[in-house]
C-alpha cells in the first residue's frame, strides 16, 4: 500500500453513491460547497443497481401483463404472450445503465468529485480511501455517511443455500422458478409474490409477521392472492430447510399450530437488513450508534459527532426507504451549508408496487382504535368509479380515517391503480392538517382515478355519490350522522 504524499482539502466529504449520498452531494454542491462523493462500487447504489429500480422493472412488467385480457376486450388482436426472460434482464440493465450515466453526468454538471474506494474515517475530520494499492487521506469539515444495508439471510436459516436468493438475486435469475416459495412479509416480498406468479411461475407466500397495513387494504390485498391463486401462509414456528439439487423444502408450524411441508424450486427471501458500518471505523469518534450498528441521528440527519451526518438506510429513525435517503440527504446538505431545515418522517409514505398497487399514508384504523381515539372512516371501491370501469382497473378501493370531532384527516389508504401518482396528494393533505371540507372544495377531472378520494371523504358522512351504504342511516339537512368507531 502507497500512502498519498498529499492531504487533500474539502468541505465535504460524501461516503456512499445512493439515491440519499449523490443526491446530498448534488444539493451541496448547488449551495456553493466543495463536496467528494466516495463510492466503492456504482453510482446509484444498491437502490438503482440491484433494488428500487430492478424490482420496479419486475412490477411493471407484470401489470403489462395483466393489462392483456383487457386489451382483447378493447378489440386489440393478441395471442398470448409468454414473457422472454432473457430479454426483460436486458431491459433490466438497459434501464439501470442509462439511469447511472445520468447521475454521472449529473455529478459531472454540478462538479461534484467523484471517487471510486473504500473509505475509513481515521479521525473526526479526516478519512483514507483505499483504491487498489493507492491510499489517499481526504480532511473535511463535514462528511456524510451515506453506506446503506446489505440484504443477508435471516438467522432461522442456518447456512447458505443455491436455490434460496436474496433481494439481489431474485432480478437475476436466468430462469423462471416453477414454484416459486416466498417468505416475508415486507413490501418487496409482497411485489415478488405476485411478479412471478404473472410470469406463469406457482407461488407460495409465507408470512413470518402481520402486515402492518390497514385492516381494509390487507383483506383486498388476500382477496387479490386468491384471485391470482397464490397460497398464503400466515406465522411461522420452528423452521427447518432442506436443500436438494433441485428442489429446497421447509417445515414449519404456522399461526394456527399446524404443521407444513412446502416444496419449491425457489425461495426468496429479503432476509435481515444490516447496516454498512463495519469498515468505517465510527466507535472511536463519539458516534452514537444502536444495537445491530444502526446509526442515530437528529432532525437535521446530524450524528452525536457535530462534523458527522447520516443518511437513509444506515440510520436508525424510520424504514429503509430510498425516499427516507432522498430527504435527508438534501435536509443534511443543507443544514451544512447553513441552513435550518428539518427531515421529519411522520407521513413518509408507504409504496408496494404490487397489481394492484399500494399506497398508504398516516394512521390506519388499527392504529386510531389502539390509541383511544375517537375517529370515524369512509371508504369507496374502485369498481364504482367511471374510469376504473372503463380502463378495466376495478380491484382495489380508497379509506380515508378522520378525527369524529374536528374532521383532521388522519389517514389515508389505497389499493388500486394510480394509488402511487396519488400518494402525494394523501401526504399534502397530512402535511396540511387538511379536514374533510378541503377535499370537498376543489373540483375534480371526470372522469378520474382521483374522484375516488373524494367519493371516499363524503362516505365519512354516507354522501358518497356513486355507492350505497346501507349501514348508514338517513340524513337530513338540519343533523348528519355519522359512523363512529
Amino acid at each position: 500500500m502507497v500512502v498519498g504524499e498529499m492531504i487533500e482539502e474539502r468541505d465535504l466529504v460524501i461516503i456512499g453513491g445512493g439515491p440519499g449520498g449523490y443526491t446530498a452531494a448534488i444539493r451541496a454542491a448547488q449551495l456553493g460547497l466543495n463536496v467528494t462523493l466516495i463510492e466503492k462500487d456504482q453510482l446509484g447504489g444498491i437502490c438503482l443497481n440491484q433494488g428500487c429500480i430492478p424490482s420496479k422493472v419486475w412490477a411493471y412488467a407484470a401489470r403489462k401483463q395483466s393489462e392483456i385480457p383487457h386489451m382483447k376486450q378493447l378489440g386489440f388482436d393478441m395471442e398470448s404472450p409468454k414473457l422472454n426472460l432473457d430479454q426483460l434482464l436486458t431491459y433490466k440493465s438497459n434501464v439501470t445503465e442509462q439511469l447511472r450515466k445520468g447521475v454521472e453526468s449529473l455529478c459531472q454538471g454540478n462538479q461534484v468529485e467523484v471517487i471510486q474506494g473504500k473509505a475509513t474515517f481515521t479521525s473526526d475530520n479526516k478519512m483514507g480511501v483505499e483504491n487498489g494499492h493507492q491510499f489517499d487521506i481526504y480532511q473535511f469539515k463535514k462528511a456524510i455517511i451515506a453506506t446503506g444495508c446489505t440484504a443477508t439471510l435471516p438467522k432461522s436459516f442456518s447456512h447458505n443455500y443455491e436455490r434460496v436468493v436474496l433481494s439481489h438475486d431474485i432480478f437475476r435469475l436466468k430462469e423462471l422458478p416453477n414454484h416459486l416459495i416466498v417468505y416475508g412479509s415486507d413490501d418487496i416480498s409482497l411485489e415478488v409474490a405476485i411478479d412471478y406468479q404473472s410470469f406463469g411461475s406457482q407461488v407460495t407466500l409465507i408470512l413470518p409477521d402481520a402486515l402492518t397495513l390497514d385492516p381494509s387494504i390487507e383483506k383486498e390485498l388476500m382477496r387479490v392472492f386468491k384471485k391470482k391463486k397464490i397460497k398464503v401462509i400466515k406465522g411461522v414456528n420452528g423452521l427447518s430447510i432442506e436443500e436438494t439439487d433441485d428442489q429446497v423444502q421447509l417445515e414449519f408450524t404456522d399461526d394456527q399450530g399446524k404443521e407444513r411441508l412446502i416444496e419449491g424450486t425457489h425461495l426468496y427471501t429479503s432476509g435481515m437488513r444490516k447496516p454498512n458500518v463495519e469498515e468505517l471505523g465510527l466507535a472511536r469518534f463519539g458516534v452514537d450508534q444502536i444495537e445491530d450498528g444502526y446509526i442515530v441521528v437528529n432532525n437535521h440527519a446530524q450524528t452525536s459527532n457535530p462534523n458527522i451526518y447520516a443518511i437513509g438506510d444506515v440510520t436508525a429513525e424510520g424504514p429503509a426507504l430510498a425516499v427516507k435517503a432522498i430527504k435527508q440527504g438534501k435536509v443534511a446538505a443543507e443544514a451544512i451549508a447553513g441552513g435550518n431545515p428539518e427531515a421529519d418522517l411522520t407521513f413518509l409514505p408507504t409504496i408496494i408496487h404490487t397489481t394492484p398497487p399500494i399506497a398508504s399514508v398516516g394512521l390506519t384504523e388499527t392504529v386510531a382504535k389502539e390509541h383511544g381515539l375517537e375517529y370515524q372512516i369512509g371508504e369507496f371501491s374502485l369498481k364504482a368509479n367511471g374510469f376504473a370501469m372503463l380502463s378495466g382497473q376495478k380491484e382495489g378501493l380508497i379509506k380515508v380515517v378522520s378525527d369524529a370531532k374536528t374532521e383532521i384527516i388522519l389517514g389515508i389508504h389505497m389499493i388500486g391503480s394510480g394509488a402511487i401518482e396519488l400518494s402525494s396528494s394523501f401526504v399534502q393533505l397530512l402535511e396540511m392538517a387538511a379536514k374533510e371540507e378541503d377535499v370537498h372544495f376543489p373540483n375534480y377531472a371526470h372522469p378520474s382515478m382521483n374522484e375516488g378520494l373524494l367519493e371516499a371523504v363524503e362516505a365519512l358522512t354516507g354522501h358518497s355519490i356513486h355507492q350505497i351504504d346501507s349501514k348508514k342511516k338517513p340524513h337530513t339537512s338540519d343533523s348528519l350522522t355519522v359512523k363512529i368507531r
